[in-house]
Protein backbone atom coordinates (compact mmCIF):
# COMPACT_ATOMS: atom_id res chain seq x y z
CA UNK A 1 0.00 0.00 0.00
CA UNK A 2 2.96 2.33 0.62
CA UNK A 3 4.15 2.31 -2.97
CA UNK A 4 0.64 2.94 -4.27
CA UNK A 5 0.16 5.90 -1.90
CA UNK A 6 3.57 7.36 -2.73
CA UNK A 7 3.05 6.96 -6.47
CA UNK A 8 -0.44 8.48 -6.33
CA UNK A 9 0.85 11.36 -4.21
CA UNK A 10 3.77 12.18 -6.49
CA UNK A 11 1.79 11.66 -9.68
CA UNK A 12 -1.15 13.70 -8.40
CA UNK A 13 1.03 16.70 -7.53
CA UNK A 14 2.83 16.38 -10.86
CA UNK A 15 -0.45 16.20 -12.80
CA UNK A 16 -1.85 19.21 -10.96
CA UNK A 17 1.16 21.35 -11.80
CA UNK A 18 1.37 19.92 -15.32
CA UNK A 19 -2.25 20.77 -16.05
CA UNK A 20 -1.59 24.35 -14.93
CA UNK A 21 1.37 24.54 -17.32
CA UNK A 22 -0.76 23.20 -20.17
CA UNK A 23 -3.59 25.69 -19.59
CA UNK A 24 -1.36 28.71 -19.00
CA UNK A 25 0.91 27.95 -21.94
CA UNK A 26 -2.07 27.95 -24.30
CA UNK A 27 -3.28 31.32 -23.00
CA UNK A 28 0.29 32.63 -23.09
CA UNK A 29 0.69 31.74 -26.76
CA UNK A 30 -2.45 33.71 -27.57
CA UNK A 31 -0.50 36.86 -26.66
CA UNK A 32 1.48 36.53 -29.88
CA UNK A 33 -1.75 36.95 -31.86
CA UNK A 34 -1.78 40.61 -30.81
CA UNK A 35 0.74 43.29 -31.82
CA UNK A 36 3.95 42.67 -29.86
CA UNK A 37 6.29 45.64 -29.45
CA UNK A 38 9.84 45.77 -28.16
CA UNK A 39 8.66 46.66 -24.62
CA UNK A 40 6.43 43.58 -24.60
CA UNK A 41 9.47 41.42 -25.39
CA UNK A 42 11.48 43.18 -22.70
CA UNK A 43 8.76 42.73 -20.08
CA UNK A 44 8.30 39.10 -21.09
CA UNK A 45 12.03 38.45 -20.65
CA UNK A 46 12.13 40.31 -17.33
CA UNK A 47 8.99 38.62 -15.98
CA UNK A 48 10.16 35.15 -17.09
CA UNK A 49 13.48 35.75 -15.32
CA UNK A 50 11.76 36.95 -12.15
CA UNK A 51 9.38 33.99 -12.14
CA UNK A 52 12.13 31.51 -12.95
CA UNK A 53 14.15 32.72 -10.00
CA UNK A 54 11.37 33.57 -7.54
CA UNK A 55 8.85 30.83 -8.24
CA UNK A 56 11.05 28.20 -9.85
CA UNK A 57 14.26 28.36 -7.87
CA UNK A 58 13.32 29.92 -4.53
CA UNK A 59 9.76 28.63 -4.30
CA UNK A 60 9.91 25.20 -5.86
CA UNK A 61 13.54 24.06 -5.85
CA UNK A 62 14.42 25.33 -2.39
CA UNK A 63 11.13 24.81 -0.53
CA UNK A 64 8.15 23.08 -2.15
CA UNK A 65 9.86 20.25 -4.07
CA UNK A 66 12.06 18.92 -1.24
CA UNK A 67 9.11 19.10 1.18
CA UNK A 68 6.79 17.23 -1.22
CA UNK A 69 9.50 14.64 -1.90
CA UNK A 70 10.02 14.06 1.82
CA UNK A 71 6.27 13.65 2.33
CA UNK A 72 6.10 11.21 -0.60
CA UNK A 73 8.88 9.15 1.01
CA UNK A 74 7.14 9.33 4.40
CA UNK A 75 3.88 8.25 2.78
CA UNK A 76 5.61 5.21 1.33
CA UNK A 77 6.72 4.16 4.81
CA UNK A 78 3.59 5.18 6.74
CA UNK A 79 0.50 4.75 4.56
CA UNK A 80 -3.00 4.97 5.94
CA UNK A 81 -6.28 4.75 4.07
CA UNK A 82 -6.92 8.51 4.38
CA UNK A 83 -3.38 9.39 3.30
CA UNK A 84 -3.69 7.00 0.36
CA UNK A 85 -7.04 8.42 -0.68
CA UNK A 86 -5.88 12.04 -0.48
CA UNK A 87 -2.19 11.44 -1.22
CA UNK A 88 -1.60 14.49 -3.46
CA UNK A 89 -3.17 16.82 -0.86
CA UNK A 90 -1.14 15.09 1.88
CA UNK A 91 2.08 15.48 -0.10
CA UNK A 92 1.41 19.19 -0.67
CA UNK A 93 0.85 19.69 3.06
CA UNK A 94 -2.88 20.31 3.29
CA UNK A 95 -3.15 17.94 6.24
CA UNK A 96 -0.95 15.90 8.55
CA UNK A 97 1.43 18.75 9.40
CA UNK A 98 1.88 21.46 12.00
CA UNK A 99 -1.19 23.70 12.19
CA UNK A 100 0.76 26.91 11.56
CA UNK A 101 2.35 25.57 8.37
CA UNK A 102 -0.98 24.13 7.22
CA UNK A 103 -2.60 27.56 7.58
CA UNK A 104 0.25 29.15 5.60
CA UNK A 105 -0.18 26.62 2.78
CA UNK A 106 -3.92 27.19 2.64
CA UNK A 107 -3.45 30.98 2.65
CA UNK A 108 -0.86 30.70 -0.12
CA UNK A 109 -3.26 28.58 -2.17
CA UNK A 110 -6.13 31.04 -1.67
CA UNK A 111 -3.83 33.91 -2.65
CA UNK A 112 -2.83 32.12 -5.85
CA UNK A 113 -6.46 31.38 -6.71
CA UNK A 114 -7.33 35.03 -6.10
CA UNK A 115 -4.49 36.19 -8.34
CA UNK A 116 -5.57 33.80 -11.09
CA UNK A 117 -9.11 35.17 -10.96
CA UNK A 118 -7.84 38.74 -10.90
CA UNK A 119 -5.45 38.23 -13.82
CA UNK A 120 -8.24 36.93 -16.02
CA UNK A 121 -9.36 40.51 -16.56
CA UNK A 122 -6.05 41.47 -18.20
CA UNK A 123 -6.15 41.92 -21.95
CA UNK A 124 -3.66 40.33 -24.32
CA UNK A 125 -0.70 40.58 -24.62
CA UNK A 126 -0.40 41.39 -20.89
CA UNK A 127 -2.19 38.27 -19.71
CA UNK A 128 -0.05 36.14 -21.99
CA UNK A 129 3.13 37.76 -20.70
CA UNK A 130 2.11 37.06 -17.11
CA UNK A 131 1.05 33.49 -17.91
CA UNK A 132 4.24 32.68 -19.82
CA UNK A 133 6.31 33.90 -16.88
CA UNK A 134 4.33 31.64 -14.57
CA UNK A 135 4.86 28.76 -17.01
CA UNK A 136 8.63 29.28 -16.71
CA UNK A 137 8.40 29.00 -12.92
CA UNK A 138 6.10 25.98 -13.05
CA UNK A 139 8.26 24.12 -15.58
CA UNK A 140 11.26 24.74 -13.33
CA UNK A 141 9.12 23.49 -10.46
CA UNK A 142 8.16 20.31 -12.31
CA UNK A 143 11.82 19.60 -13.04
CA UNK A 144 12.89 20.23 -9.46
CA UNK A 145 10.01 18.16 -8.13
CA UNK A 146 10.95 15.19 -10.30
CA UNK A 147 14.59 15.54 -9.28
CA UNK A 148 13.73 15.85 -5.58
CA UNK A 149 11.49 12.79 -5.63
CA UNK A 150 14.07 10.69 -7.49
CA UNK A 151 16.79 11.82 -5.11
CA UNK A 152 14.64 11.05 -2.06
CA UNK A 153 14.02 7.52 -3.25
CA UNK A 154 17.66 6.96 -4.20
CA UNK A 155 18.69 8.08 -0.70
CA UNK A 156 16.08 5.85 0.95
CA UNK A 157 17.13 2.74 -1.01
CA UNK A 158 20.86 3.24 -0.47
Amino acid sequence: MGWIAATWGALGVYLLLGSAVYRLYDVGLQAFGTPFHWWHWGLLALWATIMGYGQGYRGFQKKFSPRVAARVAYLKQHPTFIRLLFAPAYCMGYFGIERRQQILIILLTLTMVGLVLLLRILAQPWRGIVDLGVVVGLVWGLGSLGYSILREFQDSTA
